[in-house]
């Protein structure tokens, strides 16, 4: 049984605080990965919940495996999210908390699986041609990424 499976067989629905990890990898030309997330259709950056025993890095690197086949080699801080802004109800009425936490990553081995269960398509694009259909829970990223504040943000 999976960490947040076993949480919610003891509190139900009730708020708790959940961490998520992820990740900005950039390829040799600037561009960044993003997929395009079987849930709902839209462009995201690849990363997930946390699971007992990891390091916020290796929930990154695991989440970006996972749903992109690349294995990401050194991890800088971009940035730390957190607040009642990051609160959220899923459709299943379960409530979180959110403290998220992304890197950025220009090193990398593997191929990059255009498709699989949680990814309808994974691709890079240049800073200046993002997809418009950008995951509303990730804009903020993008807007952080593109107005190049210094990191790493605390927000």
């Amino acid at each position: 049984m999976d960490y947040i499976k076993h949480l919610r067989s003891m509190v139900g629905h009730e708020k708790v605080i959940m961490v998520v990890s992820g990740a900005f990898v950039f390829d040799k030309k600037n561009r960044v990965l993003m997929q395009k997330r079987s849930d709902n259709g839209q462009w995201g950056f690849p990363g997930g919940f946390m699971e007992l025993g990891e390091t916020v890095q290796d929930t990154a690197r695991r989440e970006v495996y996972e749903e992109t086949g690349l294995q990401l080699g050194e991890l800088e801080l971009f940035g730390i999210y957190s607040g009642p802004e990051y609160d959220k109800t899923f459709s299943n009425g379960d409530q979180v908390s959110l403290v998220l936490i992304s890197f950025i990553c220009k090193q990398y081995q593997g191929k990059l699986v255009e498709s699989n269960e949680e990814s309808i398509q994974n691709k890079f694009f240049s800073l200046e041609e993002l997809p418009k259909n950008i995951f509303t829970e990730h804009q903020m990223l993008v807007d952080d990424l593109l107005s190049k504040k210094q990191i790493p943000i605390i927000g």
